[in-house]
Formats: structure tokens, C-alpha cells, sequence
């Protein structure tokens, strides 16, 4: 999923726990689904930065070389610029684009 194209809101907003309940039926176990979705959006968030940072890396130690790079500064803008994962993990759950399964429901109901 691509998280940059989600228009997810960029402050954080009320929400209704009604809404929120409605697929589980439980609102804690709604907030767990949106915590692990929000956790795997910030690692894929970090490792795509890391990885546009690590263009710029300098490898050496030499302190007169030390300069600010526009590029550099540019990206890390853009990255803080983005919504943050908790609200795109609820803009996801909310357009019911978040898979989610509990498997101790499904075995009690196997019973």
C-alpha cells in the first residue's frame, strides 16, 4: 500500500468509538489492529527514508567537509510533512482497507 497516496487527515482529529466498533464489535481490539497497521506503516516509512538518506551518506571523517545538502534537508521535509501512521492506519481502517482476522474468535466459533 502506498501510504503517501492516502488522504489521511494531517492533525489529529475526534473520533466516534460507534464507528470505530463497528467491524470487531470491540473498541480495544479495533485500537490493536490500528496500532500494529500504524507500527507496519512507520517501519515502511523509516526504511524508505533511510534508504533515500543513505544516498547522501558521507563515509569520511574529515570535518572541513562538513556542508549542508539542500536535497538532503528537502526529503527529510517531505517525510515530516506526511500525515503520521496512526492516521493513516485510521484513514485505512475507516475505508475498510485494513485485513484483520482473530483467530481465538474463530477457534471459540469452531467449537
Amino acid at each position: 500500500m502506498d501510504f503517501k497516496k492516502i488522504k489521511a487527515e494531517g492533525t489529529t482529529v475526534p473520533r466516534d468509538l460507534s464507528i470505530l466498533e463497528e467491524q470487531t464489535g470491540n473498541v480495544y481490539e479495533t485500537v490493536m489492529i490500528l496500532a500494529k497497521r500504524a507500527n507496519q506503516i512507520s517501519s515502511e516509512m523509516k526504511e524508505e527514508l533511510s534508504q533515500k538518506l543513505q544516498e547522501f551518506a558521507s563515509y569520511s571523517d574529515n570535518l572541513e567537509e562538513v556542508f549542508e545538502n539542500r536535497e538532503q534537508i528537502e526529503i527529510s521535509k517531505y517525510y515530516e510533512r506526511l500525515p503520521k501512521p496512526t492516521l493513516i492506519a485510521c484513514e485505512e481502517y475507516k475505508s475498510k482497507q485494513i485485513y484483520h482476522r482473530n483467530p481465538a474468535k474463530e477457534n471459540r466459533k469452531g467449537i
